[in-house]
């Protein structure tokens, strides 16, 4: 279980997270508490943020339930928390004041956002809470209530003060009420405080107020409040009765707080990542941003347009506009005559014109604006974490005029979650794009490939006309990723994707299917046709390119199948092609060849080949043989590798060369490697139960195997059910276990490592990067590829190496193998430069275990 922020639960996943999204993904993390719950009520997981304010760790809190952080053995807590999970059961989601406890006992106040996530069937799957911490707000509440009669005396509090009578009538306000409201007490004593200050406020909520003051409550409402001036904000008023000794109401002391940021917050922004949460489209959310804004100000007509990667504006939500309005302003350009918001836009600024008829910015638009009434426009540029302006926020007005403050900080509240909107509808449009085009060289990805192919044989079908599939598989990629590195390799692949896309008909189709698989379809294209285009894709791509200090030719492989001779649908006619271009590859590579039936018998008899292994692995018809190991220094034995044999019953003995590759390309690589490890395992046991001494057996695993998350309790259940202990079994990795991209690799070696099994890097030197990934495998164990060993005698560059794979042993502590040891000479030069341990031919070839265990026998006797 990780930390989680905004993204977890969404953007896992294959595909690599666009860097828009993640901009605004960050910026959540940092302002928001974030954690999710299983439907159980249980942590799945938290952000930073919410481990931090609560004081645990994220492993102390994964599995525990949700009331670790309610408040213990409060009713009213307890009734709260079961009705928020009501709600979330019945798919609703519930917003509120609620008070949680850290580890450390303090009350932790959240203004939260609870929402759930139901499957196809309504039933919850789990819940997202988004929280901001509002202790500090809470806290200083109750301060102020508490501290009510000191506040009377302390006229400067920032905080408004009203003193009323037993009637109600305003006898007494502070300093800090005639700076908020702008009233002196000469012009308001008498008059009831909320009339006064909420003049819209109903009769109900007064009837209300009245009540609890004649029953000695206090009294609380949060409002939006008018000043003198006739400015807006939202206040806080805690009403106190004051009762004299037979409980008959003398006064009321009401404290007023600036709630206005908060408010704001709470009705747009939260709102707003609500509607995010519930991935509402982002002119839905745009259109309910507009209608909050004209809730609160009325006089005021709210608009919203989006800036593209063109700098051109386009619509997307002005609910209270007509439609003719945003149509006509729909692509306009940003500049710096282009109204309020294309100048907007364009200056990167705001942008104010009180007098739209007569500022020069309007010119073009003026009239426009004078037909629907418009006669005022403040355009703010709506800008992404990026700098970028993505769009912009204005409000039109029906008189001359320009917007106050209160206006200025409803928009700065609203721009900032536009922008996280429009960043993340940009992600998305991304993640479309993604779907469908390959992201390295941008030609259309498999899924779009097919699509297209599949229109394009249902138009030859109608026309009566062939179709040219070309399967096309670059030479030797794997090596040119391996030696030169992925940054050339990535290179390559956009080269060989821009000469592909040369001088093809708009009807032609170029797409890259997977890896360095590249897929022509081609209508109204015969054989003779697509022989001139296979000719010239060859010859494309053999054009010497620099990349990087060095000059590369791209060689490849194609094939060719042709509709509807070799098929009627996009699949048989890629598997067809597919198969023409193996037999390109195994003939002549750098060549092309058409599919025929020949082909495709081969093809048949390897699949039933794969068909055959599979069925031997099942039934345990494969067998192990031992190859042993011995020390240098004294002839003893280090141990044995297990390698697999395959005696088919009618094809006879079938060489690993080519059941092991098959393996690996069908799927079959995993089980066969299980079985390798648990037969070893046994031949092990068996040996220890009748005292033969083989200090231990190595296995060799593909990276597939390593792929499996539960190997590691696998190989320990093998060690425990045949009382082995852990060291004296050795795993044989190579460095593509970590080159091949998956990420839960490594973490499966550290926890095989972890059991005590020891780790040997097999094929040592044959890669570029052996080294880095050296440094970060626990292995305990080299071995010196057999390929230096056969050069030994009469290679300086190979002796040179073979020294320098000891020296890094020694410096590392590692015990180093030399395998491929065919003769004395070679033990001489391999003794002579410190090798600790031999394997080859030159000691026994590998043998079934009976005869291992007479090859034992007669060492140990001529010993």
């Amino acid at each position: 279980m990780r930390e989680i922020s905004l993204a977890a639960g969404h953007l896992s996943g294959t595909t690599p997270t666009p860097p828009e999204i993640q901009h605004h993904v960050e910026a959540i993390d940092r302002a928001m508490l974030l954690a999710r719950f299983s439907a159980e009520g249980r942590f799945l997981g938290a952000n930073r943020l919410f481990l931090d304010r609560f004081g645990y760790d994220l492993a102390e809190i994964v599995d525990a339930p949700h009331e670790l952080v309610c408040p213990p053995s409060r009713p009213e807590a307890h009734q709260q928390h079961i009705e928020l999970w009501r709600t979330l059961r019945a798919g609703k989601h519930w917003a509120g004041l609620v008070e949680r406890v850290a580890r450390d006992g303090r009350s932790v106040w959240l203004e939260a956002t609870y929402a759930p996530r139901m499957d196809e069937h309504g039933h919850l799957q789990s819940v997202l809470a988004v929280s901001s911490d509002v202790s500090l707000r809470v806290e200083h509440e109750r301060v102020q209530s508490k501290r009510l009669w000191q506040s009377l005396v302390v006229d400067e509090t920032d905080s408004a003060v009203i003193v009323t009578d037993g009637a109600w009538r305003i006898v007494y306000v502070n300093a800090g009420f005639v700076r908020m409201f702008g009233y002196q007490l000469e012009e308001i004593h008498g008059r009831r405080p909320i009339a006064l200050l909420v003049p819209n406020v109903k009769p109900a909520v007064i009837e209300e107020a009245l009540q609890c003051a004649n029953a000695g409550r206090p009294f609380k409402l949060e409002e939006l409040t008018w000043a003198k001036d006739g400015q807006r904000f939202w206040n806080k008023l805690i009403i106190n009765p004051v009762r004299d000794a037979h409980g008959t109401l003398v006064n009321t002391v009401s404290v007023v707080t600036d709630i206005t940021e908060a408010k704001m917050h709470e009705i747009i922004h939260h709102r707003g990542l609500d509607a995010m949460a519930r991935e509402i489209p982002v002119v839905d959310l745009m259109t309910m941003i507009c209608q909050e804004v004209e809730r609160i100000s009325p006089e005021v007509v709210a608009s919203i347009l989006a800036v593209d990667e063109n700098n051109t504006l386009h619509a997307l939500a002005a609910p209270s506009l007509p439609e003719r309005f945003s149509v006509a302003l729909e692509g306009m350009p940003s500049g710096p005559q282009e109204g309020s918001c294309g100048t907007a836009a364009w200056r990167h600024e705001e942008v104010v014109v009180t007098d739209i008829e007569h500022d020069p910015l309007w010119t073009r638009y003026a009239a426009l604006a004078a037909s629907f009434g418009l006669k005022a426009c403040w355009s703010t540029p709506i800008i992404s974490s990026k700098g970028q302006v993505v769009g912009t926020f204005a409000f039109y007005y029906r008189e001359k005029r320009g917007p106050d403050e209160f206006h200025r900080r409803l928009v700065s509240v609203c721009v900032n979650l536009c922008a996280l909107a429009l960043e993340r509808e940009a992600a998305r449009e991304q993640i479309r794009k993604l779907a469908f085009y390959d992201s390295l060289t941008g030609l259309p990805n498999r899924s779009l490939l097919l699509a297209k192919a599949e229109q394009a044989i249902a138009g030859a079908a109608r026309d009566r006309t062939q179709l040219a599939v070309l399967f096309i598989d670059l030479d030797r990629f794997k090596q040119i990723n391996d030696t030169l590195g992925h940054t050339v390799g990535d290179e390559v692949l956009r080269l060989a994707a821009q000469r592909l896309s040369e001088g093809r008909r708009g009807s032609d189709i170029v797409g890259r299917l997977a890896g360095d698989e590249f897929v022509l379809v081609l209508p109204q294209c015969d054989a003779r046709r697509v022989a001139d285009v296979a000719e010239q894709i060859l010859q494309g791509l053999g054009r010497p390119h620099r990349i990087g200090d060095a000059t590369h030719v791209i060689s490849a492989s194609v094939g060719i199948s042709l509709y509807p001779g070799n098929g009627e649908d996009i699949e048989t006619l890629l598997r067809r092609a597919d198969i023409a271009m193996y037999e390109a590859k195994a003939g002549n590579r750098g060549s092309y060849s058409f599919f025929s039936n020949e082909m495709n018998l081969r093809a048949q008899e390897r699949l039933a080949l794969e068909n055959a292994l599979r069925e031997a692995i099942e039934q345990q018809q494969l067998r192990l043989h031992y190859q042993p190991q011995v020390m240098v220094e004294d002839g003893r034995l280090y141990g044995v590798e297990a390698l697999a044999r395959w005696h088919h019953p009618v094809l006879g003995e079938i060489s690993p060369a080519r059941f092991i590759p098959l393996a690996e390309e069908s799927g079959l690589i995993g089980n066969l490697g299980l079985w390798v490890l648990e037969e070893a395992c046994r031949q092990l046991a068996d040996w220890q139960s009748r005292g033969i001494a083989v200090p231990s057996v190595a296995v060799n695993l593909s990276p597939t195997s390593f792929h499996n998350v539960e190997l590691p309790d696998i190989i320990s259940a093998l060690l425990a059910r045949y009382q082995l202990e852990p060291a004296r079994l050795m795993l044989e990795i190579t460095e593509n276990v970590l080159i091949d991209g998956n990420a839960a690799t490594l973490d499966t070696i550290q926890e095989v490592h972890a059991l005590g099994v020891k780790l040997s890097m097999d094929d040592f030197g044959t890669g570029y990067s052996s080294l880095s990934y050296l440094r970060r495998l626990p292995v305990s164990e080299l071995k010196l590829d057999k390929s230096f060993v056969h050069d030994l005698a009469h290679d300086q560059t190979a002796q040179a190496l073979s020294e320098a794979v000891i020296r890094i042993g020694e410096s590392l502590n590692l015990v180093v193998v030399a395998e491929g040891v065919e003769d004395e000479k070679q033990l001489k030069l391999l003794r002579q430069q410190g090798f600790h341990v031999i394997q080859g031919f030159y000691l026994a070839k590998p043998l079934p275990a009976p005869m291992l265990e007479g090859w034992l026998q007669k060492r140990t006797a001529n010993v």
